[in-house]
């Protein structure tokens, strides 16, 4: 990671249109071996972005290490090669081999994709994982993955998001109508329930879009990103919790044809990578999220407030709208919803007797 990352760099680098950059990471390879892999990475993240972009890159360093080499990984930010949220296509025509994104970007192809990242009252991390690994989940994403050539991978996740930047109080559900806020995903359609119109920007356009009035609000992901995206200068309000994305998963979507071609031995050292990265970001945004919001709130004068009661509810009234219209869409986006449903209650039942207790408690006692 770049120590001296500014937005600035991150406003450039970033969006889904303009001039291809020049800059492209082909990570340095131990030996060159006969039975080179070559693999392009494209990505919906700014290079160098901490977290969501330093992560990816981490993850194709990984796959060079691993491989000892053969795997010839070129990387690409948001912008380099394709725009950010063309990213699919490209991987989905063959055109390249991986994307690194957020799979409820592409909610407009089918709604299930939204459930692989995150959805209104949905998975935590520790759930998302349980669901994905041993409650269905995997076998599903395949279904849909595979209908446009795809085989995807948990590889990341940025955990609990914060509610959004706002430059106004949202003390009841009315304050949100008529409020441009960006939010993807099924989130956004929550907020459309609730009078508001969401917006779906990459992130290296949210700070100038919020700075002009272009939106009047924002989510993008917790207190370690959003401080450097330096928000605090144009929004005043800072949100908690997320309805929206209570653990976003990130994905390694690979070409499926492209794959299959591989050794056993070669796919399974991918998913592996992909496992691996899937733990260290969470690790990571865990260790900085809590420093990061401390200096927003000590030192920028960030108000902090916390959602009511009252317009959590109707977050839920109107989640409630939006997935009776996501399980009308098809066969497969009920199950999807069913699955992730049922799966919310078993593992989230046992996590508020085991996780969330001891995590009360423990704070009660030490005053945490």
């Amino acid at each position: 990671m770049k120590k001296n990352f500014k937005r600035r760099d991150f406003l450039k680098k970033a969006g889904i249109a303009g001039a291809a950059a020049t800059a492209v990471s082909t990570f340095p390879a131990p030996a060159i071996a006969a039975d080179r892999v070559d693999i392009a990475i494209v990505t919906t993240w700014p290079r160098d972005f901490p977290g969501l972009g330093t992560g990816a890159q981490r993850f194709g360093q990984r796959l060079t290490d691993m491989s000892d080499g053969r795997f010839n990984v070129e990387y690409f930010a948001a912008g380099e090669r394709v725009g950010a949220f063309d990213s699919f296509d490209e991987v989905a025509s063959g055109n390249a081999q991986m994307y690194h994104a957020a799979d409820y970007y592409w909610k407009g192809k089918h709604p299930g994709w939204a459930y692989f990242t995150a959805v209104p009252f949905g998975l935590t991390y520790t759930e998302c994982n349980a669901w994905i690994r041993f409650g269905g989940g995997q076998a599903l994403w395949d279904e849909l993955a595979g209908e446009y050539g795809l085989k995807n991978f948990l590889c990341g996740n940025t955990g609990v998001q914060m509610g959004g930047w706002f430059n106004k109080e949202i003390n009841s559900a009315s304050d949100l109508k008529g409020l441009k806020m960006r939010i993807p995903g099924l989130g956004g359609d929550v907020m459309a329930k609730l009078g508001a119109s969401p917006v779906s920007l990459p992130g290296g356009q949210i700070y100038e879009n919020l700075v002009s009035g272009a939106i009047d609000a924002t989510e993008w992901v917790g207190p370690w990103n959003d401080e450097i995206m330096k928000f605090h200068e144009a929004a005043k309000y800072y949100y908690f919790p997320g309805m929206h994305e209570p653990g976003s998963a990130l994905a390694a979507g690979c070409n499926k044809s492209w794959l299959t071609s591989l050794s056993g031995s070669d796919q399974v050292m991918i998913e592996a990578a992909a496992a691996m990265e899937n733990d260290v970001m969470m690790s990571e945004y865990n260790a900085k999220n809590g420093a990061a919001l401390s200096r927003l709130l000590n030192e920028q004068g960030v108000v902090l407030k916390e959602f009511s009661d009252d317009v959590y509810d109707s977050f839920g009234e109107a989640a409630d709208e939006v997935y009776a219209e996501v399980v009308e869409h098809s066969d497969l986006a009920n199950r999807i919803h069913q699955s992730m449903v049922k799966s919310r209650s078993d593992v989230g039942g046992w996590l508020n007797l085991g996780d969330a207790a001891y995590s009360k408690q423990r704070n009660r006692v030490l005053g945490l």
